[in-house]
């Protein structure tokens, strides 16, 4: 048994076979992961039932496992803030840069060769897509 908070074998497998410019996607439910990621990105698919293993839950585990340098968020054609993108920023590290991109740019980044793990959830809101970027752990 793992002391950790994260326990899923695919996932710490791949965290731990990527690393500085790689790319991780944690998606919403309505996203194609199937044909919006490169075919050598691990696909987990952690969607059971509408609701039932968020977005959010999944970035609170992950951001404690990788260095974040960066995060892509997908905004709506309007451009109006979504609260969950607030909630992201409020997870994520304070001087974390975040690039909102509209819909088709977002998926040029998730089916770049850098994405190495995408991770489907059963979010329901929309324009619950994040793309994290892998940092460097900064020596002490």
């Amino acid at each position: 048994m793992l002391k950790t908070q994260l326990l899923h074998p695919e996932i710490l497998m791949e965290l731990g076979r990527n690393g500085h410019g790689s790319k991780i996607l944690i998606s919403d439910g309505n996203f194609p992961v199937n044909t919006c990621t490169p075919q050598t990105a691990k696909k987990v698919y952690l969607n059971l039932t509408p609701g039932v293993l968020n977005v959010v839950d999944v970035l609170k585990v992950i951001k404690n496992f990788i260095p974040v340098e960066k995060a892509y968020i997908m905004q709506p054609p309007d451009e109006t803030p979504q609260p969950i993108h607030h909630e992201f920023k409020q997870i994520l590290d304070e001087d974390t840069p975040f690039e909102a991109l509209k819909r088709y740019e977002f998926y040029d980044i998730a089916k770049t060769p850098d994405v190495c793990l995408a991770i489907a959830t059963a979010e329901v809101r929309r324009f619950a897509n994040i793309i994290l970027e892998i940092g460097v752990i900064r020596p002490e």
